[in-house]
């Protein structure tokens, strides 16, 4: 049997499973029970997820909470420890799950010498029914540089390249890790109404980002991690009103264990430079500034506003980290 033949074939192959996959109503992605263990350390812990047709998931978590371990199970790169991993409601190692599948990480490496056309084209060869060229470099936003080799672009390009490789087959599932590092504000909202215009035609998305505002512009749903369990879970206003409280910045001489201490605080967040302000966030503002006043009568550059998804965030990873720690003792 000839190589062209047997091509064809198992593009048709793809082509028909596809057609019966795309009638199943399963939910894109779940995550059953998940597990996985490297060795002693355990990335992630009992984890029950489930991503809907038509619906963009954040997965949002500090560094090492068990985002990229998700990720990988996923994508079928990596095997569950216990529990089960299903993508349209099979194995994501399944080779007609991944024609389904786009993916962009934020370690994805393509060769320096090709060019931005012979990138896409290539990958589209690997999908039953790909984008024209032409849709791609307007949705990724690369018209002027399709004949420009992917190592002499700049970082913002070279992502917009990622992203236009994950959306060329036109796939029913987008996996974005981290997909708007390097790009500056013009380029990151073009990319925004792109995965937008994604939703809107059915497509479900997860989405990794240590852009919070990224998160509360984009998602239908937040799911919080923290050492490889959900801490929080619902729409961006749902997690933002967990945060149930105000935003007090100032410039103080209490140390971080002084304002945790302070009554209604939940969470601080500290300068990065020597006498920057801080950030405190409690869910009651008057008796906060009260206590800290009588503390620290020299304190300037008071400011007290409203809790976002920022204050949200840090404050349900402060109390996770705090309930490890008692549990620890």
């Amino acid at each position: 049997m000839s190589m062209a033949m047997t091509t064809r074939m198992t593009k048709s192959m793809m082509k028909s499973g596809a057609a019966e996959l795309r009638s199943a109503p399963e939910s894109p992605v779940r995550f059953e029970g998940v597990t996985k263990r490297y060795g002693a350390v355990r990335a992630l812990a009992g984890l029950d997820l489930v991503i809907p047709k038509g619906e963009l998931v954040a997965l949002l978590g500090p560094n090492g909470a068990g985002k990229t371990t998700a990720v990988r199970l996923l994508l079928g790169l990596a095997k569950v420890s216990t529990g089960r991993v299903l993508v349209f409601g099979k194995d994501p190692r399944e080779p007609i799950n991944r024609v389904r599948t786009g993916a962009m990480l934020q370690v994805g490496k393509v060769p320096e010498t090709l060019k931005v056309r012979e990138h896409i084209e290539l990958f589209s060869a690997y999908y039953p029914s790909p984008l024209s060229l032409s849709e791609v470099v307007a949705m990724a936003g690369l018209s002027g540089i399709e004949e420009r080799p992917f190592g002499e672009l700049s970082g913002g390009q070279k992502q917009r390249v990622l992203f236009a490789l994950a959306l060329c087959g036109d796939p029913d599932l987008l996996v974005l890790d981290e997909p708007t590092v390097g790009l500056d504000v013009v380029a990151r909202r073009g990319l925004w109404e792109q995965i937008r215009a994604c939703i809107a035609r059915g497509k479900s998305v997860l989405l990794t980002t240590h852009h919070l505002e990224e998160a509360d512009a984009l998602a239908d749903r937040i799911v919080v991690i923290d050492r490889g369990s959900i801490v929080a879970e619902g729409t961006p206003s749902d997690i933002k009103a967990r945060s149930a409280g105000r935003k007090i910045r100032c410039t103080t001489r209490l140390m971080r264990e002084a304002l945790l201490a302070l009554p209604g605080v939940t969470a601080v967040k500290l300068g990065t430079r020597e006498k920057e302000p801080v950030e405190i966030l409690t869910g009651s503002a008057e008796a906060t500034l009260q206590a800290l006043l009588a503390i620290d009568p020299n304190l300037q550059e008071l400011e007290v506003t409203g809790a976002g998804l920022e204050e949200a965030f840090l404050a349900l990873t402060e109390a996770s980290q705090s309930q490890q720690k008692e549990v620890a003792r």
